[in-house]
């Protein structure tokens, strides 16, 4: 018995039991004529409770199929295919927003629903950073104490030990510079108050080059090499089957746990909102934070995973791949769902509070990057990385709690005269940390040139091959 529950299917076993309680009340519901949803047969507490559970299971059967993908296809194509399918359900909340916007457009609702979409798209990319590469960082030197992952370096200081990665990351990490540099041009779509109370917008030229950078990212990484290494556990078994049960069971495993979290999550991160509302905390500051923060688990809890198989370098790759998916197929995408909305190409406008916080997770990003451009984190950078981050939403909650959302009058601090507005000392709080993450990014890609200039080099090689080029010489690197 006991050697049965050792058996790698025992685990896949496991994962499906943790997603059948979430199957059997969306089941239920769509058999039973009386209920519209899974909300009018459950509590809110049981909603989140069992869709966490799917959305767990599912994490674990998507990292296992990544894993054994990576027998028949390149590992980066591998865990681009992970990171997109484990960032799906912030695909579907956002696309929510994005529809409703268009097809209110010209509405105050309409408005209300696109400030929202780019809120919870640039919450989403925040999170990601501040959180996700941040807290796994941390988590991989921890857990090397254990699983002696040879990513992890020993280093005398304080807060020194590093995380190592593959210098092959560097086409993600360059891929994910250029459509930074971009980010920052977004809010300039339809100039700065223009008369019709938007500040800015996602357009159609805005989707063709992110989108088109996503492609030509795919194009690059699909032809790389396949790089076969020993797996244990569930991949090591589904990988020892033959290749045509093996990339069933990998198609299988993606397109039910891709399935069940897309399903999953929106139940998820709603029930998140309720019970947050319960506690009197703002809808916006819910949809730009919770929500996100429920649709990213998945991806944070396959990293997890990986870390914990002393796989970190693996678990980074996909933190990274998904970053640059978000970065430029979600924004990319908001303003096609708006326009099929709206029935014609059109721009998904946005206020200023929206071009403020594009331009603080522009800047957030510059400084993310601006670490990795020697391969490492430090612990000292991740505590950085999460400091900045959560400094700035809890300075930005208080804010909200203090204030009225549009009040009028001012008052002195500091002796410095500010506005009696949540909104508008929200603004000038993230501008504040735009130009803090601008300065010390700006201040590490100065001091560490020599390594952007290598980063840089080995993306173009890797294009070059990718594409029957040919190679630089060694000195590129």
């Amino acid at each position: 018995m006991l050697d049965r529950l050792r058996h790698p299917l025992s685990a896949v076993a496991f994962a499906f039991l943790l997603t059948a309680p979430w199957v059997a009340t969306r089941l239920y519901v769509l058999t039973t004529p009386s209920l519209d949803s899974p909300e009018a047969l459950l509590t809110t507490g049981q909603v989140v409770a069992v869709s966490g559970l799917a959305v767990l299971g599912a994490s674990f059967l998507l990292a296992w199929g990544a894993e054994t993908a990576e027998k028949d296809v390149p590992r980066a194509f591998a865990i681009a295919v992970l990171a997109i399918l484990a960032v799906a359900p912030e695909y579907a909340v956002d696309a929510l927003y994005a529809w409703n916007a268009g097809a209110n457009a010209g509405t105050a609702e309409g408005a209300r629903n696109a400030n929202l979409a780019v809120a919870n798209m640039t919450g989403a990319n925040r999170i990601l950073i501040g959180v996700g590469w941040s807290a796994i960082a941390l988590f991989t030197i921890y857990k090397a104490r254990t699983t002696n992952d040879p990513a992890v370096e020993k280093r005398s200081g304080f807060l020194k030990d590093v995380v190592t990665l593959d210098r092959g990351i560097a086409t993600e990490i360059a891929f994910l510079l250029a459509a930074t540099a971009f980010a920052f041009l977004v809010p300039l779509s339809l100039g700065t108050f223009n008369g019709g109370g938007a500040a800015g917008g996602i357009g159609i030229v805005d989707t063709i080059v992110l989108v088109g950078l996503y492609l030509v990212y795919i194009a690059i990484i699909i032809r790389g090499d396949v790089e076969h290494e020993e797996q244990v556990g569930v991949p090591g078994y589904l990988q020892s089957w033959s290749k045509g049960p093996r990339i069933a069971s990998v198609l299988f495993l993606f397109v039910y746990s891709g399935l069940m979290i897309f399903v999953s999550v929106e139940h998820f991160a709603h029930g998140l909102e309720l019970l947050g509302q319960d506690y009197g905390i703002p809808e916006f500051f819910m949809i730009q934070w919770i929500a996100p923060l429920a649709s990213e688990a998945p991806e944070l809890i396959v990293v997890a995973y990986l870390v914990n198989k002393a796989r970190s370098t693996a678990g980074f790759n996909a933190l990274i791949s998904s970053k640059l998916n978000q970065w430029t197929l979600l924004i990319g995408t908001i303003a096609v769902v708006y326009s099929i909305a709206a029935g014609e190409i059109a721009t998904l406008p946005f206020d200023q509070k929206q071009v403020a916080e594009i331009w603080i997770t522009a800047a957030q990003s510059f400084f993310a990057i601006a670490i990795l451009t020697n391969f490492e984190i430090s612990l000292r950078e991740a505590a950085g990385l999460f400091a900045l981050f959560i400094s700035q939403v809890l300075i930005e909650f208080a804010i909200i709690l203090s204030f009225p959302e549009t009040g009028s009058g001012t008052f002195t601090a500091f002796g410095l005269t500010l506005p009696n507005s949540a909104e508008a000392l929200s603004i000038y709080v993230l501008y504040a940390y735009t130009v803090l993450y601008l300065v010390i990014g700006g201040y590490l890609f100065a001091t560490r040139w020599n390594e952007v200039r290598a980063l840089f080099g080995r993306t173009v090689t890797t294009a070059r091959e990718a594409f029957g080029g040919g190679t630089q010489p060694e000195s590129a690197d």
